[in-house]
């Protein structure tokens, strides 16, 4: 398995909840996703992690682009092997 990890940041909350409300469908119907976590790490800040079968799958999604241009500023997009989990 393959995970795509995205670090986000901004100023409006409601702002950034509105402009990203069509992540999670798109996400979760993207092929081979098996899971995905949106984490709240401060009032301003969002990691998300998405993972996938294969790491094929994975680059596809890291090759979207990830939150539309507005208030959502992405701050880091990784991509990586899972090599535990619980």
């Amino acid at each position: 398995m393959h995970a795509v990890v995205i670090t986000a940041s901004f100023d409006d909350q409601s702002a950034a909840q509105a402009s990203l409300v069509e992540l999670v469908p798109r996400v979760s119907a993207s092929p081979g996703c098996v899971s995905g976590y949106r984490i709240a790490l401060s009032d301003h800040k969002r990691a998300s992690i998405a993972v996938f079968n294969s790491d094929d799958q994975a680059k596809a999604l890291e090759a979207q682009p990830s939150a539309p241009a507005g208030p959502v500023k992405i701050d880091t997009i990784e991509l990586g092997e899972v090599v535990a989990h619980a």
